[in-house]
């Protein structure tokens, strides 16, 4: 009796991991990131990884485009040179990140109410991304923010622990509602952004290039 209750348990064992792996966009190899929290150069394009625990996890240089990460843990994450682009990271935990490297692709990606505050976000591509309601305090943001939303976002903080966003280009950003009192936007582009309700308490627009913009009066 006692073997066959062993071979059941061995059996269901290899069925749910079979079953999870064929689940998962991804394959094997988001199964072993599961694992061993470690895939560098991965493809993991389309996977599902909603919800999961991937604190200082090893992903530089993955293949992440169209994954589902919303609600996942990447706090300290390596995600330097990680190609994101139309992911799906809303409402995830991604604060603190030491670096994403000037390669980063995170144009179109979702990222609405998430965590990113205190990450070093330098020369990161969020071009089309969309930003919502995300909390950005503290995060260095000299990157590419064309055309993003970031409205509501929470931007407060630029002088903490040295993050800014000097010398960002927001061209046709939205940041309608935007909290961006003590922040730096000196050298910023806001050419055609929206600040509409936006709040500039504190704020450094030196040498701002300010054309087009709507709702702001330096």
């Amino acid at each position: 009796m006692d073997k066959f209750r062993k071979l059941l348990w061995w059996g269901w064992l290899i069925f749910w991991l079979g079953w999870t792996v064929t689940q998962m966009n991804g394959g094997r190899e988001a199964f072993w990131l599961q694992i061993s929290n470690k895939c560098p150069n991965c493809n993991l394009s389309d996977a599902r990884l909603s919800s999961a625990y991937l604190v200082n996890a090893d992903l530089s240089g993955a293949n992440l485009s169209g994954a589902n990460l919303s609600n996942a843990f990447l706090t300290n994450a390596n995600l330097s040179r990680t190609n994101l682009s139309d992911a799906n990271l809303s409402g995830a935990s991604l604060s603190y990140l030491p670096f994403f490297g000037r390669s980063a692709n995170l144009s179109g990606a979702y990222l609405i109410r998430t965590n990113l505050s205190g990450a070093n976000l330098s020369g990161v591509n969020f071009t089309h991304a969309r930003l919502n309601n995300a909390r950005l305090g503290g995060a260095t943001l000299d990157a590419n923010l064309e055309d993003a939303d970031l409205s509501g976002a929470d931007l407060r903080g630029a002088y903490q622990g040295g993050a800014n966003l000097k010398g960002a280009n927001l061209k046709g950003a939205d940041l309608r509602g935007a909290d961006l009192s003590g922040a730096n936007l000196s050298g910023a582009n806001l050419r055609g952004a929206n600040l509409r309700g936006a709040n500039l308490t504190g704020t450094d627009l030196t040498d701002t290039y300010i054309q087009g913009a709507i709702g702001l009066k330096k």
